[in-house]
């Protein structure tokens, strides 16, 4: 299968389905991501941006990621840009890739880049162009999900059990996101991002597991 992760920002995609990448690719799957927004000046410095994209590509390494797009958009800015032309940015991509399965930043987040580039994904991710997408997912990233629930609650209906081997290959993943690691009690912390894994784990009879909304699900015949 091709599973395609879009993410807001670079690292939503370890925080909130990082385990879940990690054991497509062991069962044999291609996984990409879509980092939709990136740092610019003046509002961060040229070592932060180049940092970044290090991060990016270690992250990456690590979750043996097919093939990384990044759309450049200006992050906390996404609403300055037209949403004709997020849309089409998305489409292009999920037309290039034809995924089997999508999974999107909450449309409920507190940040508003999340619900921008959830709600092009859906645009994105409609049933045509010859699209036969079997899953539509929405995952959670700790820090925006959990306190942005007066918009729209995370509801879990779908969840991924993951290995133990997982768990640490998502860990990893976070590690070289070291500009973004925060010490516990913060959200962006291994210790935060252990502990959910158990209590999703918890929820679905399983040791560990990542927590995901269906927005959508089809199953194909061979006739359709």
């Amino acid at each position: 299968m091709n599973i395609l992760v879009i993410a807001s920002h670079a690292d939503d995609e370890v925080l909130g389905c990082g385990g879940s990448i990690a054991q497509y690719v062991k069962d044999g799957h291609h996984v990409y991501v879509c980092i939709v927004t990136s740092a610019y000046t003046p509002d961060w410095s040229a070592e932060f941006i180049t940092n970044r994209r290090r991060e990016i590509e270690d992250a990456h390494r690590i979750l043996q990621i097919k093939k990384t797009f990044l759309l450049d958009l200006p992050a906390a800015k996404l609403d300055t840009i037209p949403q004709k032309e997020l849309n089409n940015a998305l489409l292009d991509v999920v037309k290039e890739i034809n995924p089997d399965v999508v999974l999107l930043p909450h449309g409920g987040d507190l940040n508003k880049d999340h619900r921008l580039v959830f709600e092009a994904g859906l645009v994105a991710t409609r049933p045509l162009h010859g699209l036969r997408i079997q899953k539509i997912l929405c995952y959670e990233t700790v820090s925006e999900t959990e306190w942005g629930r007066i918009l729209g609650n995370f509801v879990p209906t779908y969840y991924v059990g993951i290995s133990q081997e997982g768990l640490q290959v998502k860990l990893g993943a976070m590690k070289a996101y070291s500009s973004e690691m925060r010490e516990y009690p913060h959200p962006r912390s291994l210790e935060l991002l252990e502990a959910l894994a158990k209590v999703r784990g918890s929820e679905a009879g399983v040791a560990v597991a990542e927590a995901f909304m269906l927005v959508r699900g089809v199953e194909h015949s061979n006739n359709t």
